[in-house]
């Protein structure tokens, strides 16, 4: 990942084995709740973490930060970034937006994002993720938000043709424990999760991997707090000129990872397609015209 995309919890993560034990002690705690546990004083920090004020003072430095006020200014501007809301989005894009079209701009903003988080991804992580998604002997579960939800059911609809044993979740969250019950060791659970964060999305992916479930995130470039959980995770940029995200990125990637599964599963899935035309065609409801 780049410097310009990193978050103050890559920065430590990178760093985290140059760090002395007490450093390290700091760090863990700051991970912990990130990023609301360095949001406080220079002092609550150092006593949250039970190590001294000159500690904090010395891995900030470390990680490059000018002092704790920089370090902490950085930890802001994500938590400003993350909760913003499309009013406050659309009033930063318009007040910078250059002469150009509309068309111009989004695309530029677009193939920017797209470069980013290619540049990101690590080849082995989407790689390893469709070899998870082409065993059909895992359970394969979906789950999105109020706007990521329609990400969700797009990648289950095509997954739901491809393979067996795949669900997806509903939106009412206070039907979930259900589905968890039905989650065995080793199943997958796909969350889509991107800022102004869902903590029910938390509590969903910790519910499942105590079943022993696998947890695969679709976040943004500043991290949904489910990753903490995941096994394999997407950061995918989002930015646009809009008072809305993009998802066209992560669109990409979704289509991608179909692309690989249905490819290692060809025979399997070749199969199923035509018995599922055969089924339309049985159907009136169905029935093709012409």
């Amino acid at each position: 990942m780049s410097n310009a995309s990193k978050t103050v919890s890559d920065v430590i993560n990178d760093q985290f084995e140059a760090l002395t034990r007490a450093e390290k002690q700091l760090a863990k705690s700051l991970l912990d709740n990130y990023p609301v546990s360095g949001l406080g004083s220079i002092t609550t920090v150092a006593e949250n973490a039970r190590v001294s004020t000159p500690t904090v003072a010395r891995m900030v430095q470390k990680l490059g930060f000018k002092g704790y006020p920089d370090f902490q200014s950085r930890l802001h501007q994500e938590v400003e970034a993350t909760i913003s809301n499309p009013l406050t989005k659309h009033d930063r894009w318009a007040s910078n937006a250059p002469g150009t079209h509309i068309l111009n701009r989004f695309a530029d903003a677009i193939m920017g994002n797209l470069r980013q988080t290619l540049t990101d991804i690590d080849a082995a992580t989407f790689d390893n993720v469709a070899t998870l998604l082409s065993e059909p002997k895992r359970g394969l579960y979906f789950v999105g938000g109020r706007i990521t939800g329609a990400l969700a059911e797009y990648f289950f609809t095509h997954m739901q043709v491809i393979r067996p044993n795949t669900t997806l979740l509903s939106s009412n969250s206070s039907s979930w424990p259900q589905y968890v019950l039905n989650m065995n060791p080793g199943d997958l659970l796909v969350i889509f999760d991107i800022r102004r964060y869902e903590q029910e999305m938390v509590s969903l992916a910790a519910a499942a991997r105590r079943r022993g479930a696998e947890i695969i995130v679709f976040t943004d470039q500043w991290a949904s707090p489910a990753v903490k959980y995941a096994k394999h995770t997407f950061r995918v940029q989002i930015e646009a000129p809009s008072a809305w995200d993009s998802s066209v990125v992560t669109l990409f990637i979704i289509e991608a990872l179909i692309e690989a599964v249905q490819s290692s599963t060809w025979d399997e899935t070749s199969e199923r397609m035509k018995t599922l035309e055969g089924l339309f065609e049985q159907t009136r409801l169905f029935r093709k015209l012409g």
